[in-house]
């Protein structure tokens, strides 16, 4: 049973002029809390990967301590801070993948030992924050990071993946710029 799920809050949300992370979202002070709720009903455990603890809320944090800022270095900082084998891993700023996206992807996962990563596949292409990663995957990525690559896209391909495909392409909106977020707002 994947029980540990993580939401991905560290980047530097440049597109964005502001720390999206904490832009109020529906009826929460912040996006970050409005993932947080959603994935406590599904998960055991809910921790929220940052370079450092800015949430006003009561969260369990992973921090993300290494300079860059990668999604890359964070699933490095998970996999380093969490003693499991498989976590459940969702962008702070994708706020519409909902429960029975989240369950397709963890029951796939659930049924096979023999991938390192399980990942959303939308109509536009690989989401490869919004999948289950398994422990087995940190050795290619420390590697890669080591080599100064942090594209996920690119672990994902070197690594044994598979893809779950959703016809849905709504659902994975990214909310990367202030145009993007007030859209996202008047949903």
């Amino acid at each position: 049973m994947i029980k540990d799920a993580i939401i991905l809050a560290g980047g530097k949300s440049s597109r964005m002029g502001k720390d999206k992370a904490l832009l109020p979202f529906r009826e929460f002070a912040s996006m970050s809390e409005f993932q947080y709720r959603k994935l406590e009903k599904l998960f055991s455990n809910v921790y929220i990967c940052a370079k450092e603890e800015k949430f006003d809320f009561n969260a369990a944090i992973i921090r993300d301590i290494y300079p860059i800022h990668s999604p890359l270095a964070g699933l490095i900082s998970i996999f380093e801070t969490l003693d499991v084998d498989s976590v459940f891993i969702l962008s702070v700023d994708a706020p519409f993948v909902d429960e029975a996206i989240i369950e397709t992807i963890r029951n796939q996962a659930q049924k096979s030992s023999s991938h390192d990563a399980f990942i959303a596949l939308s109509p536009s292409g690989l989401e490869p924050l919004c999948g289950v990663y398994r422990r087995s995957i940190l050795p290619l990525a420390k590697e890669l990071f080591s080599k100064d690559i942090h594209k996920l896209n690119h672990l994902l391909k070197l690594s044994k993946m598979k893809e779950i495909a959703f016809e849905e392409q709504d659902k994975f909106l990214n909310l990367n710029t202030p145009q993007e977020y007030e859209v996202a707002r008047s949903l």
